[in-house]
C-alpha cells in the first residue's frame, strides 16, 4: 500500500468517525424534539434506522440505541394515535444494532434492559382467520408487550405480541418468545420455555430438577 493510500485511508476513517458523531440523534438534536420523551444522555447511533411516530415514543435517561435500530409507533407517519405513548424504553438501556421495536398498542421495556443485535419486539401480528384472504391483507391484532427491568435479550431473539417477561430474565439468542414468564428465569427455544429459574433456596435450577426435588421431599417417587 502506497503512502497516498494510507493517508487516504486515515482521512476516510477520521471523516467517518466525525460523521457518526455528528449524525447521532440526542436530546439536543433538532429531530430529538419530535419524541414524546428523549431523556438526558440518550444517544441513537448513526446510521439511524427507520423511526416514526416519535410523538408516541419515550426513551429514558442514558439509554443507548445502536446503529440501524428501527423504532416505530403505529402503521406509518402522520397518523394520530391518541394521547398516550405507545413505545416506552426505560433508562440506562442498551438496544443492539439492527434491532426492531414495532409498537401499535403498548410496548414497555423496563430500566437497565440490554439486548444483543437484531432483536425483534412487536405487539402486533397478522392473523389467518379467513383462509380465502391473503394473510397480509387480513387486519392484524394487537396485544401489549412488557419486558421487566434488568433483563437481557440475546442476539436474534423475537418477542411476540402478548408477551410479559419478568425482571432480571435472560432470553437466549434466537428464542421466539410468547406468553408470560416470571422474574429471574432463563428463557430459550422455539417456542421459548423456561430452562432455568432462580430461587434463594436452590439458586438457578431447571424446572424438572425442582419438580424432582419437590417429589423427593414429599416422598412421592412414583
Amino acid at each position: 500500500m502506497s503512502m497516498r493510500q494510507r493517508l487516504m485511508g486515515r482521512l476516510i476513517h477520521r471523516m467517518w468517525a466525525y460523521i457518526r458523531r455528528a449524525g447521532a440523534l440526542t436530546p439536543l438534536s433538532p429531530a430529538g424534539y419530535r419524541f414524546r420523551k428523549l431523556g438526558d444522555g440518550v444517544c441513537i447511533a448513526f446510521p439511524v434506522g427507520a423511526i416514526f411516530g416519535e410523538q408516541w415514543i419515550e426513551i429514558g435517561d442514558h439509554t443507548l440505541i445502536g446503529e440501524r435500530v428501527s423504532i416505530s409507533a403505529g402503521m406509518g407517519p402522520g397518523v394520530d394515535l391518541g394521547p398516550d405513548s405507545l413505545v416506552r424504553i426505560g433508562g440506562s438501556c442498551s438496544i443492539g444494532r439492527g434491532s426492531h421495536i414495532v409498537g401499535h398498542q403498548s410496548i414497555d421495556i423496563g430500566d437497565h434492559v440490554f439486548t444483543g443485535p437484531y432483536v425483534y419486539i412487536t405487539d402486533q401480528n397478522h392473523v389467518y382467520d379467513d383462509p380465502s384472504i391473503p394473510v397480509g391483507r387480513q387486519w392484524p391484532r394487537n396485544n401489549p408487550v412488557s419486558i421487566g427491568e434488568g433483563s437481557w435479550l440475546g442476539t436474534g431473539a423475537i418477542v411476540l405480541p402478548g408477551t410479559k417477561i419478568g425482571r432480571q430474565c435472560v432470553v437466549a439468542g434466537g428464542a421466539v418468545v410468547r406468553g408470560e414468564f416470571p422474574d429471574h428465569c432463563v428463557i430459550a427455544g422455539v417456542p421459548a420455555k423456561i430452562v432455568r429459574q432462580y430461587s434463594p433456596e436452590e439458586g438457578w435450577v431447571a424446572p424438572e430438577v425442582r419438580l424432582m426435588r419437590i417429589a423427593g421431599s414429599s416422598g412421592d417417587i412414583s
